[in-house]
Order: structure tokens, then sequence, then C-alpha cells
């Protein structure tokens, strides 16, 4: 198969990068779902959430979520109004519709007398009066004004946008207010503006919904700003707030192509919610974690300077290979994200003038975890120089997957050594419906998601396969080949359905791996919320050069048999590093306060800094050391660590995602990498067991058989009479971080496609006064524990930490929800660890 050309013209810029993708609708929980490190690692400029106590969906409160997103950089919250109320199409009470008018218009006040008690945060404020018109209060259903939709008569809908649109503008004289949120860009929505120019209630920006194709985000806008120019108004901001099916979120090589097209635009967007509030339209996994597509929107999201023109094989046309690129001149780094096809590519960069007589080219892979898979930090591929030969430097790519989106970073050639690549970073995957499969139970599901049916989740190859589950004899095997000995890391991509019967049963579905018929081992397959979205459970073998046999079983010999109903999508296998020391290079990194890269390192001024977005596996301590000539401060998910420079140092990083920086205190600091590298056992840690902590009023130990020696606690909140205390030792006084192992398996009727789980809450006290509320995003199950991080600050010897909880209500302090959407429980506690932060 011939190679496609992807051309990156360095020579015609196309404007400052905007960034504007990075949008979320629903994506954001509240402070601490998603942490602030992934919020602001992903670069979130816009989040598009429901009105403050709406009882559409639970959380993502907008005034709760504001002074966190904004702490995280963020820029604009669209704060959704009817969301205020239930269902959808919404069911706004009354028995006319100047009755359900005057109700909400009362409801609209209230909102915006709320957002005034904000202070500057109310700045980053944007109303949104109305969601999809034509769907809702002013269509034909059961639930509209009058049962005539405002394409055939818009008299009602024009008189009631611009009745709403001068109350808020009466109570908020500096008030942004965004319409008119259709569900595609109508031919009607040009005689809105006309009607709103007329009447002088132009929306402060123009929104509306791309559940198309990104070339339809190309040609609407287009098709818009004619509009503009036509009518005499504008140019106004964009935002597409809602944009991309289940088909695509996730999938970096989906996504790609749509951030393409949006940043191109130079508009905002916002991805679409059609699963779990609080994860960042899947790119987030459990509170801290990273799948492939946020390793994809945090490439997108450290671009700097002007975008540049691409040239794809096939220009706007969806599921082909696409691009987006820039230049930073002052920088002299060009950056190139794309993706989208399989097979062979060349990149090739015109007029590279900037960069002298070769080019060095740095080739990283962002592949497909799946939703609620983690991914590590993008692998290098490719490190090498590239002639300049005709005004032009050309990459030849082979293997490219078209599920994988790929970063190519470029600077003067001659700028530093070419590092040879460690051997790791080899990697297959294994289709399970290619797998031999022995035994009962057997099903071949699929085909999941397609361009023919976008609303499906993404599925490697299209099926899945399912027969390990309660009462199978079901053997799923894989003829795998390995290229040399070594130590790789085996991932089980599989499913099981949090609501499936079996699962709501038992939890985590068990299932048993061996290597060739030896090393038996028991693995818990991820929980889902839906029948068919991936996570990963892995585990590691030596190997030898060659082939083998990995099977995975309903029932062992030695081990026992499978609880539960699990689905599998493949197996793959990768080649693990020895050393297993990551290294992030600081010319690549993000750098502020005059810190300029030279090549892969960068040169510091004292207080320039450069901030690496570093992985960790789990949560505990890692040895950081930093490569180059110079001191500086280094700061930890917020936190300062003090003073480092080449030394290695022991550092606690939070499982996943870990905002790491590095400040110059020397006059001019060079720096070559940050290395993050194992444990050392230098961090003393300590885990306490919470059943044996004091437990008061309806907090109890229980059985959970997955909770760490069979037992956790429960019924923790409901006012603070139920709570835990547990007594624990510091070592020294200062900041440490809590570890908690927990569940929280609450997930009430949802009335939507979404699932709807709710995020519970403990409120910690460490030795009786310093009170903190932390989030706990969902885990699926009750018997199903994830770990999540708190820092505090102990003293030396015996503190007292005390986990407490009750429902919160709404805004005005009284009133609390009624649908089930706010839980007064903490989670299921099954341990705390504490280690010292450094």
């Amino acid at each position: 198969m011939a190679a496609e050309t992807l051309t990156v013209d360095l020579g015609t810029e196309t404007g400052p990068f905007h960034g504007g993708a990075s949008g979320t609708l629903y994506g954001l929980y509240g402070d601490g779902v998603p942490s602030r490190a992934v919020v602001e690692g992903m670069y979130v400029r816009t989040v598009a959430t429901k009105a403050q106590d709406g009882i559409q969906h639970p959380g993502a409160d907008a005034l709760e979520i504001l002074p966190s997103f904004v702490a995280a950089g963020g820029q604009d919250v669209y704060l959704y109004m009817p969301d205020i109320l239930r269902g959808f199409p919404y069911e706004w009470p009354g028995a006319t519709g100047e009755e359900r008018l005057a109700g909400f218009t009362r409801s609209v006040r209230k909102q915006v007398e709320q957002v005034l008690t904000m202070g500057e945060l109310k700045s980053h404020v944007v109303y949104v009066p109305f969601n999809e018109p034509e769907g809702n209060m002013f269509g034909e259903g059961e639930w509209s004004y009058d049962g005539i939709s405002w394409h055939t008569d818009p008299g009602h809908y024009f008189a009631a946008w611009r009745d709403i649109y001068r109350l808020i503008k009466d109570l908020d004289p500096d008030a942004r207010i965004a319409g008119p949120n259709t569900c595609i860009l109508y031919p009607e929505v040009k005689g809105f503006l006309a009607f709103a120019k007329e009447h002088d209630v132009l929306p402060d920006v123009i929104t509306w919904h791309e559940l198309s194709s990104p070339a339809e985000v190309r040609t609407n806008v287009a098709k818009y700003r004619a509009w503009e120019r036509e009518l005499g108004i504008g140019p106004l901001p964009v935002n597409v707030n809602e944009y991309a099916h289940n088909y695509h979120l996730s999938v970096p090589g989906q996504m790609i192509q749509w951030i393409s097209a949006i940043e191109e635009s130079k508009i905002d967007a916002d991805m679409a919610y059609w699963n779990i509030a609080g994860n960042l339209n899947d790119s987030a996994v459990e509170a801290n974690k990273a799948n492939g597509q946020w390793w994809l929107f945090n490439a997108y999201g450290q671009m700097t300077g002007n975008t540049v023109a691409v040239t794809a094989p096939q220009p706007n046309v969806q599921y082909t290979l696409q691009g987006v690129a820039t230049l930073d001149r002052e920088k002299r780094q060009a950056r190139v994200l794309f993706g989208g096809s399989g097979g062979c590519a060349d990149i090739v960069v015109k007029r590279p003038d900037l960069f002298g007589a070769t080019v060095r080219a740095r080739l990283q892979e962002i592949p497909w975890t799946g939703q609620l898979g983690a991914c590590a930090q993008p692998l290098v591929l490719k490190d090498e120089e590239l002639p300049v030969a005709d005004g032009r430097a050309t990459l030849s790519l082979t293997g490219l997957d078209e599920m994988s989106a790929y970063q190519l970073i470029l600077s003067p050639g001659g700028d530093g050594p070419v590092r040879p690549q460690p051997p790791a970073g080899w990697r297959r995957s294994y289709e399970a419906e290619d797998a031999a499969y022995t035994g009962g139970g057997y099903s071949k599901n699929g085909p999941e998601g397609s361009p023919a049916d976008v609303d499906r989740f993404a599925t490697s190859g299209g099926y899945h396969v399912g027969g390990l589950r309660t009462g199978s004899d079901g053997v799923l095997a894989f003829d795998v080949e390995v290229p040399r000995d070594g130590t790789y890391e085996i991932r089980v991509h599989a499913n099981a359905h949090n609501l499936a019967e079996p699962v709501r049963e038992h939890g985590p579905t068990n299932v048993f791996l061996r290597v060739d018929g030896e090393d038996p081992r028991e693995l818990l397959l991820p929980l889902g919320y839906k029948p068919a979205v991936w996570g990963h459970t892995d585990t590691e073998a030596e190997l030898t050069a060659g082939r083998h046999l990995i099977t995975l079983a309903a029932q062992d010999p030695d081990l026992g048999a499978t609880r539960g109903d699990a689905v599998v999508d493949r197996l793959e296998l990768v080649l693990r590093d020895t050393e297993r020391i990551a290294r992030y290079d600081a010319g690549y990194a993000a750098l502020t306060g005059g810190a300029r890269p030279s090549g892969p390192a960068a040169v510091l001024p004292r207080g320039g800094s450069a901030t690496f977005w570093v992985h960790a596996a789990d949560d505990g301590e890692a040895t950081v050391a930093l490569h180059g000539d110079g001191e500086a401060l280094l700061t930890v998910n917020g936190e300062e660590n003090g003073r480092i420079g080449a030394a290695d140092r022991p550092v606690f990083l939070a499982g996943g995602v870990n905002k790491v920086t590095v400040t110059a205190t020397s006059r001019e600091l060079l720096v070559d990498q940050l290395t993050v590298g194992p444990a050392r056992g230098l961090l003393p840690t300590t885990t306490y067991p919470a059943r044996e902590g004091v437990l008061t009023g309806t907090a109890k130990a229980t059985a959970f058989s997955y909770a760490t020696g069979g037992t956790a606690v429960d019924g923790i909140g409901r006012g603070p009479a139920n709570a835990l205390t547990l007594t624990v030792t510091a070592d020294r006084p200062g900041r440490h971080a809590l570890t908690i192992r927990y569940s929280n398996g609450e997930q009430p009727p949802s009335t939507h496609y979404n699932p709807d789980p709710v995020c519970r809450h403990a409120d910690i006290t460490v030795n009786g006064d310093d009170t903190r509320r932390v989030l706990f995003p969902t885990t699926f199950h009750f018997n199903n524990f994830w770990r999540l991080s708190v820092p505090v600050t102990l003293q030396q010897g015996a503190n007292t930490v005390t986990f407490t909880a009750d429902e919160l209500p709404d805004f005005d302090g009284t009133a609390t929800n009624a649908h089930g959407q706010r839980s007064a429980h903490a989670p299921v506690l099954d341990s705390v660890t504490v280690t010292p932060l450094a």
C-alpha cells in the first residue's frame, strides 16, 4: 500500500494557536473529580455544565466547579440554565406555555442572583438560557410551549429569548449570554440572528452542537461567518458546545480529526456528554489517572506560537489521516499532531528554514487504551535528524495504528546528542475474536462502534468475546510471539458491566491467567458503566524470545472459579524497560518565566520554570532526579518539596498524573532531563486498616470479599455521629499523603442514557481541626476498591484522622436534592496508608 502524504508548511502561518478543542460538557463533577492536576494538564478552556442545584444529573453544579476550574487555568463555565429541571425534554412545570415560561423566568432570576454572589469569579460564567430549544421548550413535544416548533413559528421562542436576555442583562450588566444552542446549525438560526440584532439581544457567544463530523465543523463555521458578514454583525466568539460521539471519544486517532477541524476554525468546543459526569468525557480514569485521549489533549494544550497550514491526503474527510501543527519561532520549535489512518505515511515538512540544514525530529505515539484504561506518558518511537533538501524534510513512517495519535516535535538539528532509544517499547495486540476458545458459553459479540454506528463504543477489531462467567469452564487461548527475552507487561483489555446480574452480585469478575500452562494468577477484570466500554488489567511475565500460549480461564485447578461475567476485547503485550526509569526532556516541557528550549534541553533563568506532566502507575514513593547544571525548587502537585539538583530525591507521587515543576534558584539552570525511577524505600510508609479504627454510630466493619482481610468499614455518614477515627503516627512533622483505599457503588436510577453514578464525599478532620471535604468517584461497585491520595499536615507522633459525611445542601444552605443525586454517606473505607510527601 502506497504511503499517504501529510504536508506541514511552516512558511504559511494561519493565526495564533487557540487551544479551544479541549472543552467539556459535564466533564467536571466537583473539586477533585477529576483532580486538579488532571484538569490543568488537559488544558481545559471551557466547561458546559448544569445550573447550580439542577436535577438533570448528579454533580457538575456550575458554581461548585467554578472556583477549582478557574484555579486550574480554566476560562469559562457555560451555565446550562434549563438543566435546573428534570428530564430531557425538559419537564418544566405549568399547565400552559405562559405558566411554564413564567416559572422558568423566576428560576433564571434566582440563578443570576446566585452567580452575583461569586465575586470576581462571576466574570468566568457564560449564561445559556435555552438548550436545543427545537426539541425542548419550543419544539412540538409534550413539554413544549404550545406544541408548535419554532422552526414553523418562531414568535414565542424569539420573545422568550428577548425577555430572558434582557432580564439577565438588567441583573448583571456585565453578563455574557450564549445561544441559540441548537442541536445543529439550522438555516433558521440566520433568522434568529436577524431578530436578535434588530432587538439588540445578540448573544455574546454563538453556540450550537456538532454531533456530526469534523467536516461539518469547518463547513458550518464558514457558513455562520458568512451570515455574520451578510447581517453586519460580529465576528462573535463561537463555542460548538457538544461534539463527537461514543465511537470517537477516548480514541486519539479519532479525536485528532475533530481537534484539527476545531483548531483550524479558531473556535471553542466541548466534548459531548454521553456517559458519566466528572471524567472529562472519557478522558480521565478514576480521579487522577489519564487514558490515551487525555495525553492527546495534554500534547495539544502544550502547542504554542502560530498554527501553520497542514494539507491532509484527503482534506476534510473523516476517518482519514488528518493533523494540526504549530510553529513557535521564539522557541525555534514546531509541533505536529496527526492520526486517523493506519499503515504508512510520509510527513513532509515544507520550508523548515528556521531549523538550518538538518531538522531534529522527536516522534511519540499516543495509543488508545479504552475509555477506562489508564495510560502512561506517550512513547518515544523515533529521535533522529532529518536532512533538509529542496526546502523540505521528510519523515517516512510505517506501522501506524489508526486508533493512535502521534506527536512530532521539530527543532534545529545538531542541538544535542540523539540518544539511542531503550529496547523497551515493543508492543503487539491480539484480538480476542481471533483467539482459540474451548469449553461452553462462548459468544462473539459485535460489531460495536463504527463509522456507520457512531453511537456504539470503539472496540479493537469491532468485536469482543464472552464466555468467562459464573459456572463456565471456558478457556480463551492466545498464541503470541515476542521478539526477545525480557519482562513483558500483559494487558487484558476487558469489561464487566457493573449492572449485569452476576456482576451486581459479586463485583469485579475474576479470571485466571497462565503462561504456557504455568504460573497461575488471578486477575480482576475492570468494571465499566456500560456493556462495551474498555479498561485493562495488567500483570507481568518473564518471556523468552519466540512463541507462547497465554490463557484466560474461568476455572483454575489451583486457584478456583470465576464469579461474575466479563467480555474480552484484546490481549496486549508490551516489552518493559528493565531500567524502569522514565525520562522527560526539559526542552519539550512547558516553559515559563523566560525559560527557553535548547534542543531537548532547556535553559532556565532564575525564577524560570519547566513543568513536566509525569505518570506514576501507583500512589507512593518514586525516585526523582534533575539532570543538568544548577539548582531548582521542586514542586509536585502544588506542594513544595525543597531544592533539587542532580542527586536522586525520594518524592511521593499520586497514581496517574502528576504536575512536577522545577523553578530555577541558581542564576541560570541548564536542565537536560527529569527522570523518575522506582522507589528505594526511603519514605517511611504505614498502612492502617479501617476496621481497626474507632467506629461510632452506624459505622461498622462489614464483609467485602475484595477488601484487605475481607473486611472494610461501611455506614459512615448521615451525620457526624457516624464516623471512623484512626490514630496514625508520623516520624516527622509536615505534609503527608493519606492514600485511602475505598469503594463507592452508589448509583440512583437515571432518566437518561447517562448512567449517573454519584460521587460520595468524606469530611476528613486531622487532629480535631483541619477539616477537608474530599470527593470520591464511583468505583462502579461497593466490592471494587480504588485508591485516592489526599495531602494533609501531620504533627510528629500520634495524629487522629476522622472521617464523617452528611448530605450537602443546595446553594441556599437549606434545601436538599430530592432525587438521590447527593449522597449522605462517605465511601466504604478499607485502609489508609500514610507517607511523607518528601
